[in-house]
């Protein structure tokens, strides 16, 4: 079945500078150093990357970063609860904002 999202499409991502080398190049560069090792392991900065994938709704990054993981070692618990982690911030930012509505109201209902 054909979908909006075509995975064979991820494969052509390194190819996304073709209309601007000059951004795409320093894209790169960045989107590299990012990733090597740091204070935070390669393996943490996988799970960050495929929770902050659910995040987005990204499915090119969520098939890119499960392999990812799963390449850095990652079992499928602890790509699951990095999932999880990403909702309960998601659902949480979604509550707080609800304090916004609550003193809207009091000002108006006042």
């Amino acid at each position: 079945m054909k979908t909006y999202y075509d995975p064979e499409d991820l494969k052509k991502f390194g190819k996304i500078s073709e209309f601007q080398p000059e951004l795409g190049k320093k894209f790169f560069d960045y989107y590299g150093h990012v990733f090597k090792e740091g204070a935070l392991t390669a393996r943490e900065k996988a799970l960050i990357a495929v929770a902050v994938a659910h995040a987005v709704q990204c499915p090119y990054c969520i098939d890119a970063y499960t392999v990812d993981c799963m390449e850095k070692g990652c079992d499928e618990e602890q790509i699951m609860e990095s999932v999880h982690v990403a909702a309960a911030i998601r659902g949480g930012a979604s509550l707080v904002h609800g304090v916004q509505m609550m003193n809207k109201y009091k000002e108006l209902s006042m």
